[in-house]
């Protein structure tokens, strides 16, 4: 629990520093982008594993 609040912290005061509205942004949206794609490929991991996939 201790590293997620390290995370969360380290996430929102990365974004407070950052001036420019177009480039916080961008960066928002590529960040929440990135969790949803590792969340995806989590998923499909984990999915694979308790259906039984052989990984040879």
């Amino acid at each position: 629990m201790k590293t997620l609040l390290l995370i969360r912290n380290t996430y929102s005061e990365s974004f407070k520093s950052i001036e420019n509205f177009f480039v916080r942004n961008y960066f928002k949206g590529f960040a929440i982008f990135s969790f949803i794609m590792f969340a995806v490929v989590l998923y499909a991991f984990i999915f694979r594993v308790f259906t039984g996939f052989s990984f040879d």
